[in-house]
C-alpha cells in the first residue's frame, strides 16, 4: 500500500515543479526584456541630448 502512494505523489509533484519552474522562467524572461527596453530607452535618450 505505501508503495502505490509513493509512486503517485511524484509525478504530481513533477508536474508541479515543471509547472512552477516554467512560470519562473517566463517572469524572468519578461523581466529582462523589459530591462533590456529601458536600456536601449535610456541609451536613446542619452544619444538625443
Amino acid at each position: 500500500m505505501g508503495s502505490e502512494q509513493s509512486k503517485s505523489k511524484p509525478a504530481k509533484s513533477g508536474t508541479t515543479r515543471e509547472d512552477r519552474l516554467k512560470a519562473a522562467l517566463k517572469a524572468n524572461m519578461a523581466k529582462r526584456k523589459a530591462q533590456t527596453r529601458a536600456r536601449a530607452a535610456a541609451t536613446d535618450k542619452n544619444k538625443k541630448a
